[in-house]
């Protein structure tokens, strides 16, 4: 199931609430790292064909699995604020694998069918971290 679609059924303010208090955020770590697996196995599969590719695929590589790693580290953060610092750096790492798709996209570097569920999977892990730190900042 959508993680956006159960967070967005509930009001904003509630959404932390409910990622501490049921297991949400172990479900979100759980899709991150499957999420960074797949940018590694992206990475391994397909950004070893040109040079253009070697080169975005290794920006792409650090920052998709770096979102991982971050929101683990918000997720064992000692204050409020550490979390939140650490939520933004998750925030500005997805965004930033997004704008990699982005440009193997637009520059028709490989065929879209190559990276769609991922660019999917983007587009719903931007939404929740961005929903997560702007409820963090209330």
């Amino acid at each position: 199931m959508c993680l956006y679609k159960i967070l967005g059924n509930f009001h904003n303010s509630k959404i932390q609430t409910y990622v501490r208090n049921f297991g949400l955020q172990r479900e979100i770590q759980k899709k991150d790292k499957k999420f960074a697996v797949a940018i590694i196995l992206f990475y391994a599969k397909y950004c070893k064909q040109t040079e253009e590719l070697r080169i975005i695929g290794k920006q792409l590589l650090r920052s998709g699995t770096s979102v991982a790693s971050n929101f683990r580290a918000v997720t064992r953060g000692r204050s409020h604020p550490e979390r939140f610092s650490k939520m933004c750096i998750v925030v500005e790492e997805i965004d930033e694998t997004q704008f990699w798709f982005e440009l193997i996209e637009e520059a028709n570097l490989l065929e879209p069918s190559t990276y769609d569920s991922i660019k999917n999977e983007i587009d719903e892990l931007v939404k929740i971290f961005t929903s997560s730190k702007a409820n963090m900042k209330k």
